[in-house]
């Protein structure tokens, strides 16, 4: 019966594919913003709570994707970071010039959420770290330039053609059935999160993305999604409760 459900949401997902899709989906970053907001100490809750008054009715759920609907020229790098091939060793100079990159983007975020920036500036860096922190868990926003982070690998996925990044930004998390609310409070206890940085998040993205068989053949079967499933799921719970010890620290007074 499980099985019958999963193939019925598969075969019925392929319209909802976006295939054009930059990070998380809209789903993926929602329910990263919704671990974390379950984990805040409250210190940092009022913290968030203050800033996020500045435009009411929002929430870190409904800014974790103020970046993408803000993207611009100057700020697409910081996205996402690039690896040579074989090699996921996090190398500033060469992966991430100038700071123009998602861990480098995360960092410069977090120093100025922690500053006396005026409240409008350290507003923006929350929304950019509540987006960031999610796009560096999804493993090919670590993955490599020469397909575009799986974005020029086209493949046929839920019964359209469509791209290995798309795949994973929507395409598993859709195919379990769950609303965001439903993920997060099921993902919620999966993820622990001792000291980390970024840079070490984007070496795991990595890592997975270098895993044999991370690349498919041209079409996404039902055992790629019961092998990778889970381990999406992980990426999204881990990255909610970094997320969370991110903020708590930053604004721990």
């Amino acid at each position: 019966m499980k099985n019958s459900i999963r193939t019925t949401l598969i075969l019925t997902l392929g319209l909802a594919l976006n295939v054009s899709a930059h990070a998380w989906g809209i789903e993926g970053h929602q329910v990263v913003a919704l671990i974390a907001d379950k984990h805040l100490t409250p210190a940092a809750r009022a913290e968030v709570n203050r800033l996020l008054a500045m435009e009411p009715g929002e929430t870190l759920s409904t800014i974790s994707t103020w970046a993408d609907e803000h993207r611009s020229s100057q700020t697409a790098a910081w996205h996402y970071v690039n690896f040579p091939r074989g090699d996921c060793k996090y190398v500033p100079e060469r992966d991430c010039p100038d700071g123009h990159c998602v861990v480098g983007a995360i960092e410069k975020e977090a120093g100025i959420l922690a500053s006396n920036a005026p409240d409008e500036k350290r507003l923006a860096a929350l929304k950019y770290l509540v987006h960031f922190v999610g796009d560096i868990h999804q493993p090919l926003h670590a993955g490599y330039q020469d397909d575009r982070g799986g974005n020029t690998y086209q493949l046929q996925a839920f019964m359209r053609g469509s791209n290995l990044h798309a795949v994973w930004d929507s395409g598993l998390i859709k195919s379990l059935g769950q609303d965001t609310e439903q993920l997060a409070a099921r993902l919620g206890g999966i993820g622990q999160a001792p000291a980390w940085s970024a840079a070490q998040a984007a070496e795991e993205s990595c890592r997975i993305v270098a895993m044999p068989g991370f690349y498919p053949g041209r079409l996404v079967d039902g055992a790629y999604i019961e092998r990778f499933t889970p381990l999406m799921e992980k990426r999204l719970a881990v990255g909610g409760a970094r997320l969370a010890e991110l903020l708590n620290q930053v604004l721990k007074q």
